[in-house]
């Protein structure tokens, strides 16, 4: 796959995944180049290394010129973005990143995992037992996997596995993501509305599943979680000449401290645990099953699944002491990680932090919805910083309205970070600290937490 010819401009290149379907790209002879207002790390150190690193930060209109084979627009990029203004005026192509990644897998058979919760798990699990096999394919997926130099792939393999997210393409375009890809093969977790900016109500969110579904071609695949209300509703609903590939939790033993799968074949010892985590490895197993991977491969495989970054990662361990750290944010993935790291670890008391971080759980209105998703901690904290409301343009938000929301007892509510690690470093020496959020608590220094056991 050699452009040497074809010149792409990236339009906020320093996102997640934006990133890394940049370096994916020069890896492929294109020439890139980008720009970006804010560029954090991992993405300026990957960006650096790769020679891909914008010189400065900021919008530069005299990048994009005619030159270019194509723009590709980032999430964060707004409409009135000068550089995207400048693409518009020079009739210059404008992709964004699910456009862009459908029309380089037009001839591959698309697999899409969608879902409030568990897509990066599942699609790290089919990537991991894939791989595993020595199957060739390329993936797009929202989390660093171990064995994975990068979250995007893109070669002449005849599958691509893709994480589908249902948030907004692009500032231009209002569609979710995962409607752009055309997929042959689709999985559903679970739904618990979320994205409150952009679906205002549970039913438009619900709906943008629905279209997800409706979309499944003759011959395709629809996996869904039975155990999932809402998804099972969607999932079970009759389309013509689609298969339905329902799944839910499979046998499973937890002994000193570990997860045993029980299936018809054997007994496979798991690196990974949890109800929702079993739930999604059937699922993936599922997906799998229509592409050729038996039962018999996806058991030899699964046990040396390590999980996705960030996806109940151990950051530390001492004695009967642990530390980990979870993506959790929506409410429904809040009390299941909880319940998880409890039926793992029997015994131990466990400290749970929460981080208030996305719009929608800083949103007055919709904090109601964590009412008693925490009382299955011990101890339960919640930060936030002030700073995010401002920046997402929110009403101040008071501790006192978080306490009453969640309206779990003794819940200790944090906008200051030195104060939380104070907090958490007030522990015994048989706990299990649970940190949960999609960002990062401010750029906590992870080595910090983790001396805290040490």
């Amino acid at each position: 796959m050699t452009h040497n010819n074809n010149q792409l401009h990236f339009i906020a290149i320093g996102g997640s995944l934006m990133h890394n379907l940049a370096m994916a790209l020069a890896e492929n002879g294109y020439t890139i180049t980008g720009s970006d207002d804010e560029i954090y790390e991992p993405s300026r150190s990957k960006l650096q290394g790769a020679g891909l690193l914008p010189e400065a930060e900021g919008w530069f209109p005299e990048k994009v010129h005619e030159g270019l084979s194509a723009v590709i627009l980032g999430m964060h990029a707004r409409s009135d973005n000068p550089e995207l203004k400048r693409a518009q005026e020079l009739n210059i192509p404008v992709y964004s990143f699910p456009e862009f990644i459908y029309e380089q897998s037009k001839n591959k058979q698309r697999i899409v995992i969608t879902g409030s919760h568990g897509k990066s798990t599942i699609t790290s699990m089919i990537m991991h037992i894939l791989a595993f096999h020595n199957r060739s394919f390329d993936y797009a997926v929202g989390a660093e996997v171990p064995g994975f130099p990068t979250t995007v792939r893109l070669s002449n393999a005849p599958i691509i596995v893709i994480e589908g997210d249902e948030y907004l393409s692009s500032a231009i375009d209002r569609e979710p993501k995962f409607l752009k890809y055309q997929h042959h093969i689709t999985l559903i977790s679970g739904i618990s509305w979320d994205h409150i900016n952009v679906f205002p109500t549970e039913a438009e969110y619900i709906n943008q599943f629905e279209k997800l579904a409706d979309l499944t071609p003759k011959a395709g695949s629809l996996a869904y979680c039975e155990e999932d209300p809402v998804a099972k509703k969607i999932g079970e609903v009759d389309r013509d000449d689609v298969t339905r590939l329902p799944y839910g939790t499979p046998s499973y033993e937890v002994k000193d401290g570990k997860t045993i799968l029980i299936h018809p074949g054997g007994r496979v010892e798991l690196r990974i645990f949890g109800k929702h985590n079993l739930q999604n490895l059937m699922g993936a197993k599922e997906v799998l099953s229509r592409v050729g991977i038996s039962e018999e491969m996806f058991y030899e495989a699964i046990g040396s699944f390590e999980g996705a970054s960030r996806r109940l990662e151990m950051l530390a361990e001492n004695g009967n002491s642990i530390i980990f750290r979870d993506y959790a944010h929506a409410p429904s993935k809040v009390r299941a990680t909880i319940n998880a790291v409890k039926e793992q670890y029997p015994g131990r008391k466990i400290r749970a932090c929460l981080e208030l971080h996305t719009f929608s759980s800083l949103t007055s209105s919709f904090l109601p919805h964590y009412k008693g998703t925490m009382d299955g901690a011990d101890e339960a904290m919640v930060y936030f910083n002030p700073k995010t409301l401002e920046h997402k343009r929110l009403p101040v938000l008071e501790p006192s309205a978080i306490t009453k929301s969640f309206d779990t007892e003794g819940l200790r509510v944090f906008t200051d970070q030195t104060e939380l690690l104070d907090a958490l470093d007030n522990g015994t020496s048989d706990q299990i600290i649970l940190l949960m959020s999609s960002g990062t608590f401010d750029n906590m220094d992870m080595h910090s937490v983790a001396n805290l056991i040490s």
